[in-house]
């Protein structure tokens, strides 16, 4: 068998070739794991919730007893029909009796499995990738237009609609993990209950870190010269509770940032093309970045990076005037980003 692509899993899971009896899942995301392996689960008996039909396995009483599995899968329906066999994952191995059923015949019963994140070398994946009788089915993380469809498809279930830079603000705060993008989704639907557009206010009231909103808001109103802005934002981190060494950390990583995009800038390239080629940069930040890009030039830039080294070590050396040392950095930083 020639082994399922993480793109192709969707197309092969709604189209099964008939003769194909064992279902292996598995992956690091697995959250997309239960949801894969649940819903084929359930749709290939007529009623899920019986448990004559729909049959629970633990996958260390398999490890344990080899033996059931087979005996399971050849077992007859007390009235007929199809019957579903879904196996949770383990760490032990399950393989020897997985190929005891393969090589038999299956007869009106589907075999699920949660593998895990199995390596190649996996005795399972190589068994199910091998055998014309099972498929191996990859899953890895939500990205780009996998994540897209899964945010879409939830909201809209739900009467919900999201406008274009809502969508793209939600998007660059999920991912990780389907179950995990499922919950957050929750969350913003509950949010959002007796309106029926999720709006950009509602992703950042749920999704949001205030902290890190407040993190950069500090770093940015130094790097553009606004000193009221830095004042107000270290109030803010202040009340978080966030340390000052953290938030000159913050300060140092952007200015490293800036520099190699500021080099290219002076080597010819225009301010917007270097900004459009930062992927990690959140949307909402790139013109932000535009102006810091105009105001510092690589030696201002460099200078920036040795004083804020030199404060944070100061910083771990007095760390009783760490505020201190960290107000009058970012002010420093204000007033050379004016000049």
């Amino acid at each position: 068998m020639v082994a399922v692509k993480a793109g192709d899993v969707e197309g092969a899971l709604r189209r099964p070739d008939p003769r194909i009896g064992v279902f292996l899942f598995y992956g690091p995301d697995v959250g997309l794991i239960n949801e894969r392996a649940r819903a084929l689960a359930e749709r290939s008996v007529p009623d899920p919730t019986d448990p004559f039909q729909l049959i629970r396995i633990d996958g260390d009483d398999i490890a344990a007893d080899p033996g059931r599995l087979a005996d399971e899968a050849g077992t007859m329906g007390l009235f007929g029909g199809k019957r579903a066999l879904w196996i949770k994952s383990t760490s032990r191995n399950i393989a020897p009796a997985v190929d005891v059923v393969l090589k038999g015949e299956l007869q009106d019963t589907v075999i699920v499995i949660e593998g895990g994140d199995l390596q190649k070398s996996s005795p399972l994946r190589t068994l199910c990738e091998r055998s014309p009788k099972a498929l191996a089915l990859p899953c890895y993380a939500d990205t780009g237009r996998d994540l897209g469809a899964v945010v879409d498809e939830t909201l809209k279930s739900n009467g919900f609609s999201i406008g274009r830079e809502a969508r793209t603000a939600l998007l660059a705060s999920l991912g990780g993990d389907r179950l995990a993008t499922r919950g957050e989704l929750a969350k913003l639907m509950l949010y959002a209950r007796g309106q029926s557009e999720i709006t950009l206010a509602d992703v950042d009231a749920i999704m949001s870190d205030v902290s890190s909103l407040a993190m950069d808001s500090v770093v940015d109103a130094a790097f553009a010269g606004d000193g009221a802005g830095i004042e107000i934002g270290s109030r803010r981190l202040a009340a978080e509770g966030v340390n000052a060494s953290t938030v000159l950390g913050a300060a140092l990583r952007h200015a490293l940032m800036l520099l190699p995009a500021r080099l290219s800038i002076e080597e010819g390239r225009p301010v917007g093309a270097v900004v459009e080629g930062m992927r990690a940069l959140h949307f909402r930040r790139k013109p932000l970045i535009e102006r810091h890009l105009q105001r510092w030039t690589s030696d201002s830039l460099k200078q920036a990076i040795a004083q804020l080294q030199q404060s944070l070590l100061d910083t771990r050396r007095l760390s009783h005037l760490d505020d201190t040392i960290a107000a009058k950095t970012l002010l420093d930083l204000a007033r050379a980003a004016r000049r």
